[in-house]
């Protein structure tokens, strides 16, 4: 399969509103074994008795225990969970924001703890006098502000064809086929993986635009996370039926790879990797796997589709807020110039008048 070989010397726009901050120092296993014995005890007590996070979210909620854990064992003499108070957290969150942190990172960071100090609250403080008197000291009244490290734009109907006609010419047809998928279903990186072969052979009824996927798992709770199904448009399908017509060996999965002489389900990163060399050089500016679905979502809302509808169907959410809060990055240019059209401004000063007059004619 042919790949686009980077250019290093195309400038990539960022679109960066900050400088990332640093990671945190990382916490190895052998560091986290020097902390205080109860707190290494109540937090494999709690991965073990926790069943409602997924093996990725477990590793992930496991680093940033590692890493309050540790700080406390620095900072505040290595004390018991229980002996921790609301004022020692607060400090914990300043040395998180001192850093340069997210906000999005603090509050995982938080949540980290929090779930820790949720189970001791509720289990432990009924079996252990110790934790008699517990109570989750990750709830303190210091804000944290919020800040981000890109500008989200999404990407447009003219942005997506242009990626389709590139890659199409470069002969990747797997990377066309997921792209297609991303920009047209909304769905997430991780439920793109779980896009079955099946897909290309379901009838299309009569009259009807699209297909509908296999049942995916997309982000959420345990390890079923939270069930999915995607409209397929009939303009995907094609790029599908390609792409398996092109890879020329069976599989149950749609988006495979060979790797290590057996083919084998695309992993997160491979999306990633797609994004950073392939797909942000094509369009130079910074592009990334979690644009597409709110990409996704604002172009079926620029197209009239309902904010519900879009919400339920495409955003997979349960709260339509979510939706309209977070994945919906219309700029709304052509109803901030009707709105300012349909106002008439007094306006006397010549010299204002003809720059207005001018930049008419320009248009």
């Amino acid at each position: 399969m042919a790949r686009r070989i980077r250019d290093k010397t195309k400038k990539i726009n960022k679109n960066m509103l900050r400088e990332i901050a640093p990671k945190l120092p990382e916490v190895t296993n052998e560091m986290f074994l020097t902390c205080n014995p109860e707190n290494i005890k109540l937090i494999r007590e709690f991965e073990e008795m926790h069943p409602l996070l997924s093996a990725q979210t477990k590793a992930q909620y496991r680093s940033g225990i590692k890493q309050f854990t540790f700080w406390v064992k620095t900072a505040l003499n290595d004390k018991a969970f229980y002996q921790i108070t609301k004022r020692d957290f607060n400090r914990y969150l300043s040395y998180l924001i001192n850093r340069g942190m997210s906000s999005s990172g603090i509050k995982f960071k938080k949540s980290c703890v929090s779930t820790i100090c949720e189970y001791a609250e509720r289990i432990l403080s009924e079996e252990m006098k110790e934790y008699e008197t517990f109570h989750n000291f990750t709830k303190t009244d210091i804000k944290i502000p919020k800040n981000y490290v890109y500008n989200k734009i999404a990407i447009t109907e003219a942005e997506y064809k242009i990626l389709i006609d590139t890659l199409m010419e470069d002969k990747n047809y797997l990377a066309v086929a997921w792209v297609s998928c991303a920009f047209n279903t909304g769905a997430r990186r991780g439920g793109l993986r779980g896009f079955k072969t099946e897909i290309i052979y379901k009838p299309v009824i009569e009259g009807a635009e699209y297909v509908m996927s296999n049942t995916v798992r997309e982000k959420g709770a345990s390890e079923d996370g939270h069930p999915c199904e995607y409209i397929v448009p009939i303009t995907t399908l094609y790029y599908l039926k390609l792409w398996v017509e092109k890879r020329e060996y069976e599989h149950e999965y749609l988006f495979t790879v060979k790797h290590n002489g057996t083919y084998n389900q695309i992993a997160l990163g491979w999306a990633d990797d797609l994004c950073s060399n392939v797909l942000s050089d094509i369009l130079g500016r910074r592009i990334n796997p979690h644009l597409f679905k709110a990409s996704a979502i604002s172009n079926y809302l620029a197209s009239g589709m309902d904010l519900k509808f879009v919400s339920k169907h495409i955003g997979q959410h349960a709260d339509i807020s979510t939706t309209s809060s977070f994945y919906d990055l219309r700029t709304f240019a052509e109803e901030k110039n009707d709105m300012l059209r349909k106002v008439k401004f007094v306006e006397t000063n010549k010299e204002v008048i003809e720059e207005v007059d001018k930049s008419k004619d320009i248009k």
